[in-house]
């Protein structure tokens, strides 16, 4: 029996001790935490009520995301690698943690060499650019090292594992490729700008505001602390950090029963921004498997000599792809040569692969304008229909140079192959393009063939095709993903630059792909997304696995990131609200040496009632619209007008109001209330029957707890006079918002429809 390794590999998600650590000893809680310990110091018990909204706030975030974390682990099972070993004579497969040294490797093209090896037995190419950074195919023998994160493209072997766990890095390799490019997250940037700013207002604000109650107005080491503490409590955000970490574990769990494996938390919110989405024709457009529909017998060669010759080929030839596979269950092969001095594997940068015979003779199958130079006129016609074409051809003598073709060989014949188109393939397709994301088809095929598959899917622009391979170098990218939606005969390299060239050009590109050629454009893409049923390598490298292979799939991950990035964006303006008020009327206390007119527990109310409660509530909902601008920028936007009202209620209040200090912060306290809900309200436009019971038990719960506890909120009762200064400026500010507002939304209606008139 196989004694089990423990495991070295680091799982793609965080461990459960991280989770609690990353919710628990935040800049957030520690300032949070030590706030409360000044109240409690005091004994201003009363005013420690949000520090329970905080504990909430740390336990919704940790049990969210262990349960994300829960249900990303068990779907990474079934993404992590399988090591094809062979054991007692027999292949068995095993997980990359029970691989031990001596091992037999049984290596086929698209694995991942997950151990450093030597080759015992066999040839294959291996692609190396993920630790020299050159995509060139390497030709290793036997008796050759193969070092892990290098990717089988062509060929079979045998090798001998001679490092595993700490002694090789392959079990952490993808990990820290991924590492070395850091995926940008806007949101999480966002908040660490807004933690940096009041994490270094916080201490010199609170510390003048201390100061000067007790040098200034001489008032009690109670209440400077109390008054000192509401002033600082306000300029945290603390809701948004969690409302970010929950949305965007909904998402993952959303879509992780959707067999949809995301192996990056913040690549939803890349996905929220993609507006280019580049395929690979096989495995997405087709499910990858292809069936033979014709014979095209060249030079003479009959069918029996071509089944002799094709037969030969396919029992020494070491390709393990959907071609050799058609072919095999297509032909009833006979007679094959019985001998074999060397074989070509095929590879997709050569385009042909061959085998050779004892005393002279080689058949070579590829690309047939490859082999034949041009395309043979009869064919053509083929091509235009979608279908592939296939050339075999023979030669006089045994050739094994790998680097070039010989000038005389001789026509066996055109096979054509057909894709299976999967069936979700048009609706997705039109699903995308109804969506403003422009779709571009990326392969090593024919032009007219990746064409007319695109046609026969849905692609409203399957004319626009261009065939690299014709085109002289340097080739301008740029302009080329302008001008094309379909590009053929590429080579891995070039589906990399043609990434590239889309970021350059300011696209947010999601690149889908489930092959070894596929994993530098992956890497390069802004969100990479594989197949479960591709290689291992393109699995590992991805940020977004489907796990049950389905392209229809698609449209879900990117809808599923919109749906965060919006609800985050939509509800992120009424918690600024709170952080904008809080310093402008704190900076306006010291000038003026007045006393901040609230306590703790009123800004926890309205925290919890205001903030909390709508946001949470309205987090799920559907809303799938193209994201345009920044996050932040977008945020503060909608909470300035908000915030500075606020300011500018407490200013007038303090200047002009006729009442005693007490009356004045209730007045204050009810206007700001009264503001914060139409901001609420303003989030929630356009208004659905859901959002507005939403509102109204908004409404509710913060009038009851107002009637209810009034002392515990350190409220006056209204007088008449009150009454009437509430209602009038009250009405007055939110008539002043309501004009501001619906200018800025006819400014931006004038200004989207010129862009689309534009466009």
């Amino acid at each position: 029996m196989r004694a089990a390794q423990k495991s070295d590999a680091s799982t793609i998600t965080k461990s459960t001790a991280q989770i609690i650590r990353e919710n628990f000893f935040t800049l957030f809680n520690f300032l949070n935490f030590g706030i409360a310990l000044l109240l409690f110091a005091v004994h201003a018990y009363s005013n420690m009520l949000f520090i329970g909204i905080v504990i909430l706030n740390i336990m919704i975030g940790t049990v969210q995301a262990l349960k994300a974390k829960r249900l990303v682990d068990q779907l990474s099972i079934l993404n992590k690698p399988v090591i094809h070993i062979l054991e007692n004579g027999s292949e068995k497969d095993i997980p990359l943690e029970d691989v031990k040294k001596g091992d037999q490797m049984l290596l086929r093209s698209g694995d991942q060499i997950c151990s450093d090896a030597v080759i015992t037995k066999g040839c294959i190419e291996v692609n190396e650019a993920l630790l020299t950074g050159e995509s060139d195919a390497v030709l290793k023998n036997a008796g050759q090292e193969l070092y892990s994160g290098s990717f089988v493209m062509s060929g079979r072997a045998l090798a001998t594992v001679t490092h595993t766990g700490d002694e090789n890095y392959a079990t952490q390799l993808v990990s820290q490729v991924k590492r070395q490019k850091q995926l940008h997250s806007e949101l999480l940037d966002s908040m660490k700008k807004v933690t940096h700013f009041t994490s270094f207002l916080i201490l010199p604000l609170g510390i003048a505001l201390f100061a000067e109650a007790i040098l200034l107005r001489s008032a009690s080491a109670d209440s400077a602390v109390v008054q000192s503490a509401a002033a600082l409590l306000g300029m945290l955000p603390k809701g948004l950090v969690l409302l970010i970490s929950v949305s965007l574990a909904a998402g993952v769990i959303r879509l992780s029963k959707k067999q949809i494996l995301v192996q990056n938390i913040y690549a939803l919110e890349t996905l929220a921004h993609v507006d280019t989405i580049c395929l690979d024709k096989t495995g997405t457009l087709t499910d990858g498997k292809l069936h033979v529909s014709g014979l095209y017998p060249m030079s003479g060669f009959s069918r029996e000599e071509i089944g002799r010759l094709l037969g030969t080929y396919l029992k020494f030839s070491e390709d393990q792809n959907a071609t050799s596979s058609a072919l095999s269950s297509t032909f009833s092969f006979r007679n094959p040569i019985e001998t074999c001095s060397g074989t070509i594997p095929f590879s997709s940068a050569r385009k042909w692969g061959s085998v050779s015979f004892e005393g002279g003779g080689s058949v070579f199958v590829g690309a047939p304008d490859v082999l034949f130079g041009v395309i043979p006129e009869e064919m053509k016609a083929e091509l235009e229909t979608g279908h592939r074409l296939l050339g075999a051809a023979y030669l006089e003598q045994e050739w094994n140079d790998r680097g070039t073709l010989p000038d005389n060989l001789i026509p066996i014949c055109c096979i054509t192959l057909e894709d299976n188109i999967r069936p979700s393939a048009r609706e997705t397709l039109q699903f995308f393009q109804k969506e403003g994301v422009c779709v571009k088809i990326i392969s090593g095929d024919y032009g007219e063939t990746v064409s007319r598959l695109a046609k026969r899917a849905g692609l409203s622009k399957w004319q626009d095709v261009i065939d690299l391979s014709a085109l002289p170098e340097p080739i301008d990218y740029d302009m080329i993903c302008t001008a094309y939606s379909i590009f053929a005969r590429v080579t891995p390299k070039q589906k990399e630059a043609l990434v590239r060239a889309l970021k350059r050009q300011g696209h947010c590109v999601a690149m889908t792909g489930d092959g070894v050629n596929d994993l530098l454009a992956l890497r390069e893409a802004d969100c990479s997304i594989a197949v479960a049923d591709g290689s291992s390598a393109s699995r590992q490298l991805a940020q977004i696995v489907l796990m049950n292979s389905d392209f229809s799939a698609l449209p879900d991950v990117v809808m599923e990131g919109r749906r965060v990035i919006h609800n985050v964006t939509r509800t992120s303006g009424v918690f600024f609200i709170k952080t904008i008020y809080s310093v402008l009327v704190s900076l306006l206390c010291l000038i003026a040496n007045i006393p901040f007119p609230f306590i703790p527990i009123q800004i926890t109310l309205v925290d919890a009632c205001v903030e909390a409660f709508p946001s949470f509530l309205t987090m799920l909902e559907a809303d799938t619209r193209p994201v345009a601008g920044k996050f932040l920028a977008t945020a503060f936007r909608n909470a300035a007008p908000f915030g500075l009202s606020i300011t500018a209620v407490i200013l007038f209040t303090s200047l002009f109001s006729p009442f005693a200090e007490a009356q004045q912060q209730t007045v204050m306290y009810l206007l700001l209330i009264l503001i914060s809900m139409a901001a609420v309200m303003k989030s929630c436009q356009p208004f659905t029957l859901f959002r507005g019971l939403i509102c109204a038990a908004m409404a509710i719960g913060i009038a009851t707890a107002l009637l209810l506890f009034p002392g515990l909120l350190e409220l006056t009762s209204l007088t008449a006079p009150m009454t009437r200064f509430i209602l009038l400026t009250g009405v007055c500010i939110l008539l002043l918002l309501w004009l501001l507002m619906s200018q800025k939304h006819k400014k931006q209606s004038t200004c989207g429809n010129q862009h689309y008139a534009q466009c």
